[in-house]
């Protein structure tokens, strides 16, 4: 792993904030200065048609522009979360001393017709690099405009499939999630492992993660299901095979994973003498309410980053941040030191894919050559007054 430069001669002028400092020395240097809460998965993979595209805008009055493509048209939940992203990248221009950049605002109204025109008009006016979209349908024309064009993207899709050259996922992928729990699992003498999964997508992406995790650190799996609309049915054929685990990774969204724990607790399954594990997805209310997750284990950033976060932004916004507003926040954040410390090659692959990573609001995070990532996460532990850390998250990342 590459070490930090002299600090003294990276720090920034006198900047309006403390927290803006360490920011952006965070991303320059690849030190994990912030954290934050839950990896969660994007709940916004696709949106319903909403009123006529919003005009584009502009914020900031660097010399380095950025694209940023965001579905702030788009109905219910999705138009939602654009808003409070843009809201969150205004906030880290805001918030960066002096950034050397332009953020090129536009709406694809969350359809692949709308990135595609969004990433054109982005591209004739300069912009250097894309940050966006949210949706995965709307990454591959995006990326058709910006290889043609050699600029790289930085999209906010969990769908790992779009991921590639040039285009790079600053998302909350379960693939981290799944890599630090069973890492941590085997590092507390877990060897023997089960899986019970949802039959969908996410379920096949944590399912070969899961799978190669195991097999690198040496366990073995002794069950493994999938189930569909028929949970207990599955959950039967899994409590029959416990015997012989010493953990269980049940991994799904809130409402679904407590469904699932009760279906094994009604087919025979001692849930206590097990050890029970999950991903980011076991952040919520539900799992924390339910008596047979209680001491189960998920793999999530800290959460103190998130709070202070939040508290920033109803300070400035009066509302709620949506939980993906951080990758708008640490992606602006990222271009604002990149466009200050690096040459005319700032946002190059091999710049992006910094072994040393980078760190921001969500903790420390790198990009790999294919366009995925990997985070640096805290292990928590399920309890009736939320999520408890049992290990931190990792001061920095290996060298592989």
């Amino acid at each position: 792993m590459a070490g930090p430069r002299d600090p003294n001669a990276a720090a920034p002028r006198p900047e309006p904030t403390r927290l803006a400092r360490r920011t952006a020395l965070g991303l320059i240097l690849g030190a994990p200065l912030l954290s934050a809460c839950s990896s969660v998965s994007n709940p916004f993979e696709q949106a319903a048609p909403g009123g006529p595209p919003q005009q584009p805008a502009v914020a900031g009055n660097g010399q380095v522009k950025v694209g940023l493509i965001l579905p702030l048209s788009a109905s219910g939940n999705a138009g939602v979360a654009a808003l409070s992203m843009r809201h969150a990248a205004e906030m880290a221009l805001a918030e960066f001393q002096n950034p050397n950049i332009q953020l090129l605002i536009k709406d694809d109204a969350g359809s692949p017709q709308g990135a595609q025109q969004s990433a054109q008009q982005a591209c004739d006016e300069g912009a250097e690099i894309i940050l966006g979209p949210l949706f995965a349908g709307s990454v591959p024309p995006t990326a058709q405009v910006a290889r043609a064009r050699n600029v790289s993207v930085i999209a906010f899709s969990t769908d790992s499939s779009v991921a590639g050259r040039g285009v790079y996922l600053l998302s909350f992928l379960p693939e981290s999630d799944v890599s630090r729990i069973v890492e941590y699992s085997v590092g507390i003498g877990k060897r023997s492992f089960a899986a019970m999964l949802p039959d969908n997508a996410y379920g096949t992406v944590v399912e070969g993660a899961f799978k190669t995790a195991v097999s690198r650190k040496g366990g073995r799996i002794v069950a493994f299901e999938k189930y569909g609309q028929d949970r207990a049915t599955t959950a039967r054929t899994v409590a029959q095979s416990l015997g012989g685990a010493d953990a269980l990774l049940l991994a799904d969204d809130g409402d679904a994973v407590v469904a699932t724990a009760d279906a094994l607790t009604a087919a025979g399954a001692n849930l206590r003498n097990i050890q029970l594990l999950g991903t980011g997805l076991w952040d919520n209310p539900r799992v924390y309410a339910s008596a047979n997750l209680q001491g189960g284990l998920y793999a999530a950033p800290d959460p103190s980053g998130f709070r202070a976060f939040s508290g920033r932004y109803r300070t400035r916004f009066g509302s709620e941040p949506v939980r993906t507003a951080t990758l708008a926040y640490d992606a602006v954040a990222l271009v604002a030191a990149l466009a200050r410390t690096q040459g005319p090659q700032r946002f190059a692959p091999d710049v992006l894919t910094n072994a040393s990573g980078f760190a921001g609001i969500d903790g420390l995070f790198r990009f790999r050559t294919d366009g995925t990532n990997e985070r640096g996460l805290a292990v928590m532990r399920v309890a009736s007054a939320g999520g408890q850390a049992v290990a931190g998250s990792p001061k920095s990342f290996s060298a592989t």
